[in-house]
């Protein structure tokens, strides 16, 4: 489907994962034995990671019989790698990484995906100096509730004078396999900005972009915003509200 003026901030889904050594019941029903009753899941700092979170303060693990430790993980790849070595037992995970892991993009691993524990929680924020110019070129965001969606429409001036200039504008998006790099690649493909291609000798996917979008933690997006290091993101909350 062509890309349209409707910006897609459509679905970021995540999963509780764990590796194939996870026991499962089979069909004819009944419970089996615990494999193993002490786990180790990992989790990023955003808000859907709560279901896991919450989980392990009220208890509802230990209700299960289950000793669960919560361990905060630095970013996307390494939550990855440590699922597949087995230092996390499970953890909450970008829907695209087990699809990508099982077909071998970047590693190789089979993961099991039991649960969805997010839907729709994805933004894109952008610096207060490009909003200031996105409002110079479309008199209706000059508002304090200017109508949404949003598109790109008044950003791809901006962007071709910082590629006048011999520069590209920089932006960031958590994971080249995450919903929140495919939706900030379809809202700038939508008002005619390239926001560039994977290549097999390109694996950040900068090849003819008009921009350079790049992979940052969510945590670290909005010191990236302050800094200048970026000018606008996508990723979950709560590090859009914590921007602003």
């Amino acid at each position: 489907m062509p890309p349209s003026d409707k910006p897609t901030n459509e679905t970021s889904s995540t999963a509780l994962v764990a590796t194939d050594s996870v026991p499962v019941a089979p069909e004819t029903g009944g419970e089996l034995d615990l494999e193993k009753d002490s786990l180790k899941f990992g989790f990023i700092k955003l808000t859907d990671c709560a279901p896991i979170v919450i989980a392990k303060e009220k208890g509802f693990f230990d209700a299960e019989g289950l000793s669960v430790e919560v361990i905060a993980q630095p970013n996307w790849k390494q939550l990855l790698d440590n699922v597949i070595t087995g230092e996390l037992d499970g953890a909450h995970m970008l829907s695209g990484q087990p699809i990508a892991a099982t077909i071998g993009f970047g590693t190789k691993a089979h993961i099991v995906t039991p649960y969805t524990l997010d839907l729709n929680g994805n933004g894109i924020t952008v610096s207060n100096d490009i909003w200031a110019g996105m409002q110079e070129n479309d008199e209706k965001l000059q508002s304090e509730t200017p109508p949404h969606p949003i598109t790109a429409v008044s950003l791809k001036p901006l962007v071709d004078e910082a590629k006048d200039s011999g520069k590209k504008l920089p932006m960031g998006m958590v994971f080249p396999v995450s919903t929140h790099n495919y939706e900030i690649r379809y809202w700038l493909a939508a008002a005619d900005i390239h926001p560039g291609m994977y290549t097999s000798t390109d694996l950040k996917g900068f090849t003819d972009g008009d921009i350079e979008l790049s992979t940052t933690p969510p945590p670290q997006m909005p010191a990236t915003l302050e800094s200048g290091k970026n000018v606008a993101y996508c990723v979950g909350e709560p590090w859009n509200q914590q921007a602003v």
